[in-house]
């Protein structure tokens, strides 16, 4: 059983940062839509030796190109969340960018909903990045907007995806991943169940230009637990991160600092 617990995780996640000794944490990224696990890389040299960098493979691109697209939200933390577990054996956070904000505030409400004292516990921080929070999402149709629509909102948020649409063979595997996500979220958005509370840090990042976003919709992320809440912004638009990498990721590991009282088993 343990070896089939590590088998699926190592289907959902890429380790980003090299491996060798034993972290004393993991930090778990959760991509945006149209992301991939790779968007993460970077971040390999910035975080000290001791805090390993993981990210989720969403199905349906990079090596995961021939396994079908999550249908919803429910079913895609669902999975996540059983492919965590073999994670969990020391301090883990989660940071989670656009819908993977989304992604990484629901599997941390199941494990959350499912923590007993014999399951391993759910993360010690979310960290949670331009994304409104719960029931404060706007909902904008953008997967059912044709192609030349979805590739303007992409191009004009700054994604990197956006770089493929002068490659015709790249803009057709790119396109329906992006397009597949969006409606993930638009549903999620309308039918979005609202705060489920959490007993952790939540600490809440923004671009201040970012043309979809505003300060009462990212302070909304308060309302999801009981724990500190914190948000900073940076300047910049949706795709605030890149420009700001080593800024923001020194932010995230001295935040989770403190946090890392749990004993490695």
């Amino acid at each position: 059983m343990l070896c089939d617990n590590h088998a699926l995780a190592d289907r959902w996640f890429r380790r980003i940062t090299k491996p060798g000794g034993s972290p004393r944490a993991r930090l778990i990224c959760f991509p945006h839509a149209g992301g991939t696990a790779s968007y993460f890389r970077g971040w390999a040299r910035l975080v000290p030796p001791d805090i390993e960098v993981l990210a989720v493979r969403y199905p349906g691109r990079e090596d995961r190109l021939v396994d079908p697209f999550a249908q919803s939200m429910e079913a895609l933390a669902d999975e996540v969340t059983s492919a965590v577990g073999a994670l969990l054996d020391r301090p883990t956070a989660f940071f989670g960018h656009s819908m993977g904000a989304s992604v990484a505030y629901e599997v941390a409400a199941r494990l959350h909903a499912r923590r007993t004292p014999s399951r391993a516990p759910g993360p010690v921080a979310l960290f949670l990045s331009g994304r409104a929070g719960p029931g404060h999402e706007r909902v904008r149709n953008l997967g059912e907007a044709d192609d030349r629509e979805l590739m303007d909102e992409v191009i004009g948020m700054g994604g990197t995806e956006a770089a493929a649409f002068s490659d015709p063979e790249l803009r057709d595997l790119v396109l329906p991943v992006i397009r597949s996500d969006f409606q993930l979220v638009e549903r999620y958005g309308r039918s979005s169940p609202g705060s489920r509370f959490l007993d952790v840090p939540v600490f809440a990042y923004y671009g201040d230009h970012d043309a979809h976003l505003d300060p009462s919709a990212i302070e909304a992320w308060s309302a999801v637990t009981s724990g500190p809440f914190a948000a900073r912004s940076f300047d910049g638009g949706h795709f605030y991160l890149a420009p700001h990498a080593e800024e923001l990721v020194g932010d995230v590991v001295g935040r989770l600092r403190p946090l890392l009282v749990r004993p490695v088993r």
